[in-house]
């Protein structure tokens, strides 16, 4: 795999993915367009109405609420690549069984949890949702246990985390696909938030969706919110980033950038025969020191 401290003149490092069939690369270029691809994107300019985007800020989490109640905890495969992908969650050690405090904000039903709960035991785990729906089904998990995590809704936009967690006691933040359902205008809110438990020197790791992404070309016209925001049929949206927007999002609020890159998979479907181009933003932010 990619190291992080790889030089930055490469451009580009190829990986097989073998377990789904995909090839991937990671560097700092945004994919390109086909021109049938870039000339469908141009078209599409409509914005959703100022009306039905208010009324989507105000149901977002009624949304995201029915959309857990629709596909309870089987739509998202549980993630054990994070620990491959994320290798600071083993190199933070300063020894080998220290224990790690982690926070996984918009936990989800836990399908990133639970796997790095059952690879690691020397993790206690603070983990939040906006879907109070998500938060019980967490609860029921039968690896949920109160002495390895501690779960609790929060709007990560409003709510003070500090009401659950110490003021610098979280090692590392996991933030993997979960800002990019947060209206652009609320997103330094979250990180703002974030930045106030986790510890001096640790970091944030990102994941989500990045530009071009098969998804964002996948959407019909009528459902642009904004440059590269978008909404879905079940009322739940969707950002996609570019590297320079993350990273002015991240500094804007005192984090210093470590690593921030593409990583563009093409998944391939072997009995249709058919190619999907997928898109990630992969990177890593960290909370300076304190200065003396």
């Amino acid at each position: 795999m990619f190291q992080e401290n790889a030089s930055a003149n490469c451009s580009s490092i190829i990986t097989a993915c073998n377990e789904d069939g995909a090839f991937q690369t990671k560097g700092h270029s945004a994919r390109i367009l086909s021109p049938e691809e870039a000339e469908r994107l141009a078209k599409d300019q409509v914005l959703v109405s100022e009306f039905k985007q208010l009324k989507l800020e105000k149901e977002a989490q009624k949304n995201w609420d029915l959309f857990y109640k629709r596909n309870s905890t089987n739509f998202f495969k549980d993630r054990h690549w994070t620990t491959r992908e994320f290798q600071e969650l083993k190199a933070c050690r300063e020894f080998a069984d220290q224990k790690l405090t982690i926070l996984e904000a918009g936990c989800g039903v836990g399908n990133c949890l639970f796997p790095l709960l059952e690879e690691d035991l020397n993790i206690f785990a603070y983990a939040c949702d906006f879907s109070p729906r998500a938060v019980e089904y967490v609860k029921k998990n039968a690896l949920y246990s109160t002495e390895r995590c501690k779960v609790f809704q929060c709007d990560l936009t409003k709510d003070d985390l500090l009401e659950n967690i110490p003021a610098d006691s979280v090692d590392v933040v996991t933030l993997i696909f979960v800002l990019s359902a947060i209206h652009p205008d609320k997103m330094h809110l979250v990180l703002k938030n974030i930045y106030k438990v986790l510890k001096p020197g640790k970091c944030v790791l990102f994941r989500d969706y990045g530009l071009y992404d098969h998804a964002m070309l996948r959407f019909k016209s009528g459902s642009k919110l904004g440059e590269n925001f978008y909404v879905r049929q079940d009322g739940t949206r969707s950002y996609f980033f570019t590297k320079e927007f993350l990273s002015q999002l991240f500094k804007a609020e005192g984090y210093e950038e470590v690593v921030n890159e593409y990583v563009q998979r093409e998944t391939v479907n072997r009995k249709e025969d058919l190619r999907v181009p997928r898109v990630f933003l992969q990177s890593k932010f960290q909370k300076p020191f304190s200065k003396t």
